[in-house]
């Protein structure tokens, strides 16, 4: 009884999380040729890192929480219903294709990184592609925008599974800095401070200054791995997708299009550079563990077949020389 219990609580647990993020992320919600898309839909990534982590067997919490956020915006239609199917068939087909790949959730090695973002952006073609042609059948989006819809959807899909999978995926390699005491969440705590310092007042004067907060990046990445340059790549995009949705700073005199290619190019940039940087990192560290392992175990065989004592082969003190 307990299993089926815990599974149920999970499948709960999953469906929550899943409407809690969509509804942040429609508060940010655009409209794209008669489509209205967010650059940055969480849900999918809440998805993705959900079925890795926990199995298939989580989806119908997906499909429960895809169900809450559309009984939300509206009646559940056949249209409704069709574009929850999507969004959960969609995380479904990258989990499946990410298994297939043999991805290592603690994205550790350089493969997986790669994997995460190839099997990821797969996935969410078919959420986007689901989402875009029911708009299309029901009239909402003309033939002629079809493609401009279904690229801000695929976009929205696609940095949510950049930008939200690898932060809930490194939660399990903070443990050890849980163990390690406050000091070990310094250096994190201080490139994540320095990451929002930087965003905010570059969102508020120039979008040129923007490259500045990558040195900020890559030395989380290189000194925290994924555990410190994710949540910082997180920061970086919720900052700058709040900014340009309010119109604010640099975004002011920019089209809506505009918008979002700016914003996707900086998430993606931002989330690819720290993704694969830190895997590898990572991927170093464990070929370093790796060799000391070797060679202490090589130690110990080479002790373990000398001899406790070596034969003593030198001549007697009183032996004489034959010459």
């Amino acid at each position: 009884m307990r299993r089926p219990a815990a599974t149920g609580l999970t499948i709960l647990v999953v469906a929550v999380a899943y409407a809690a993020t969509g509804k942040l992320g429609l508060l940010e919600q655009v409209v794209i040729a008669g489509a209205r898309v967010t650059p940055l839909w969480p849900p999918t990534g809440v998805a993705l890192a959900c079925l890795l982590l926990a199995g298939v067997r989580v989806w119908p919490g997906i499909a429960l929480g895809a169900l809450l956020i559309m009984a939300t915006l509206g009646p559940l239609t056949p249209a409704a219903l069709a574009i929850a199917f999507g969004n959960t068939a969609g995380p479904l087909c990258s989990y499946w294709l990410l298994r297939r790949a043999g991805i290592r959730t603690g994205l550790d090695r350089l493969g997986d990184g790669l994997l995460l973002v190839f099997g990821g952006l797969a996935g969410t073609l078919v959420s986007s592609g689901v989402g875009s042609g029911t708009l299309l059948l029901t009239g909402e989006v003309s033939a002629d925008e079809f493609w401009r819809a279904w690229t801000a959807w695929w976009t929205g899909d696609a940095m949510g599974v950049l930008v939200v999978t690898p932060v809930l995926l490194s939660l399990h390699a903070a443990r050890p800095l849980m163990e390690g005491g406050l000091r070990e969440w310094a250096e994190p705590a201080v490139l994540l401070a320095a990451t929002a310092v930087v965003t905010t007042a570059v969102t508020n004067i120039s979008l040129h200054l923007l490259f500045l907060v990558f040195p900020l990046l890559i030395w989380a990445a290189l000194r925290t791995r994924l555990v410190g340059a994710a949540p910082c790549v997180l920061l970086l995009s919720v900052l700058t997708v709040v900014a340009a949705a309010q119109r604010r700073g640099p975004f002011t005199d920019e089209s809506i299009v505009e918008t979002m290619v700016i914003l996707q190019a900086l998430n993606g940039a931002a989330s690819l550079t720290t993704l694969l940087l830190a895997a590898v990192v990572a991927e170093r560290e464990n070929t370093y563990q790796k060799i000391e392992q070797a060679c202490t175990v090589l130690t110990e065989v080479v002790s373990s077949l000398a001899p406790s004592r070596a034969p003593d082969l030198r001549p007697p003190p009183d032996a004489q020389d034959p010459e």
